[in-house]
């Protein structure tokens, strides 16, 4: 009888408290269905790069003109084109701090306290480092005004559809991802890490920086090939160029037979390896870096609020992989497309094409744009006419478009 009476009070004592009360079934559902499907905070579009590099557009403070920023969960900040803050009068100062680079490590400049404006959000007293970002604009043919990381992305959980191509941003937090496919949990120190495993006669577990800037699959340090003998002494590699921040950097490249990320494996994957001589991988400690290249194929969710990231295949997921090798890159300054790395040994380098040649004529496309003319040289096999200007003339040549999987061309031996 006592304890009944205890119960009671117990009961009578706690519903006296001010905002204290049971809830009824219908609040407890309406409780948790509230905490099961998170209502966004915004949603807008965004345009995908050659690679899967993904262009937002944002206005800065009060400025009106809209800018191009790349999100990047492999920026360690937030950071503003130099030519844009000199075009804009955006003040910048000194600092003591460095970044580091696959090409360089170089000192910033920061513009402090500044307002970024996204379609229906606004985040402000954000510090931007300052760098040059003209080569990565000439390279993706589009201008590059500045490139959002960490300092945005810890902020919220950000969706990443990539099937409709837009992003959907939520508070931070305990998030309700998508039913089916799978939550990785990367350690983030302003940058995520993932573990991976990259097979060739064997599996070997590695540490990878998780990089939706880098427009490639894979990425290995040199160092980590080396130690791990995971290619054979016959593997063939060919040479190419790449960029990153501080500048060009030679890399070679090659077709791993397996990687697997979480639970999904992808066969025969394009692989970049890279001398990091300014170590930004701090190997032994990273292996290398996951690209969107990759990435963009699945739709994803990142909440670094609990360190998650939530990956669903998308449409994109069983799209083969590029192994086109032509011998040299392009690059865009005013409005034209021209040639630039040819490589020693390619068909193009062989048959005559220089640096510097500006492209008429691709694959008979009349003045097309970068993106245009990358698309016209995805399909490897036969051959590719191409009409350059150089010096006032024009010149026609005929190259191979060759592929890394191909043992038997030239450029392998």
């Amino acid at each position: 009888m006592i304890k009944i009476f205890q119960v009671f009070l117990f009961i009578f004592l706690l519903l006296l408290l001010p905002g204290v009360r049971p809830l009824n079934a219908q609040e407890r559902n309406k409780k948790k269905n509230k905490g099961d499907r998170q209502l966004p905070i915004t949603g807008f579009s965004f345009q995908e790069l050659y690679g899967g590099v993904i262009v937002v557009r944002a206005t800065l403070d009060n400025l009106t003109d809209s800018l191009q920023f790349v999100l990047d969960t492999g920026s360690g900040g937030i950071s503003l084109d130099s030519t844009t803050a000199l075009k804009y009068g955006i003040p910048t100062m000194k600092s003591d701090r460095t970044i580091r680079g696959i090409a360089g490590v170089k000192p910033v400049r920061f513009a402090y306290n500044h307002t970024l404006h996204l379609p229906g959000l606004s985040v402000d007293s954000l510090h931007f480092h300052i760098n040059d970002y003209e080569m990565l604009s000439a390279t993706y043919g589009v201008q590059i005004d500045g490139i959002i990381g960490y300092s945005f992305l810890k902020k919220f959980v950000v969706a990443v559809d990539f099937d409709k191509d837009s992003l959907m941003i939520y508070p931070p937090g305990k998030f309700a991802y998508p039913r089916g496919g799978q939550i990785l949990r990367p350690a983030i120190a302003s940058l995520p890490m993932q573990f991976g495993i990259v097979h060739e006669t064997r599996d070997i577990v590695g540490r990878y920086f998780f990089d939706t800037g880098a427009g490639l699959c894979l990425l290995l340090n040199s160092q980590f090939v080396s130690d791990s003998s995971i290619f054979a002494h016959k593997k063939k590699m060919v040479t190419t160029v790449a960029e990153g921040i501080g500048g060009k950097k030679e890399m070679r490249i090659t077709v791993l037979n397996h990687f697997k990320l979480g639970k999904y494996k992808f066969k025969k994957m394009p692989t970049y390896i890279f001398d990091d001589e300014y170590n930004i991988t701090s190997y032994p400690f990273l292996a290398g870096l996951i690209g969107n290249d990759l990435l963009r194929r699945f739709n994803m969710v990142i909440n670094y609020s609990t360190s998650e990231i939530h990956l669903k295949p998308n449409n994109s997921f069983r799209e083969p992989f590029d192994y086109t090798y032509t011998g040299f890159n392009m690059y865009l300054l005013d409005g034209d497309v021209y040639i630039t790395d040819v490589m020693e040994n390619s068909s193009a380098y062989i048959v005559g094409l220089k640096e510097g040649d500006l492209i008429v004529n691709l694959g008979n496309r009349f003045n097309g744009t970068l993106q245009q003319y990358k698309n016209v040289i995805k399909n490897p096999g036969g051959k590719m006419k191409i009409v350059v200007l150089r010096a006032g003339e024009l010149i026609e040549f005929k190259f191979d478009i060759e592929t890394i999987k191909d043992k038997r061309k030239f450029l392998f031996r």
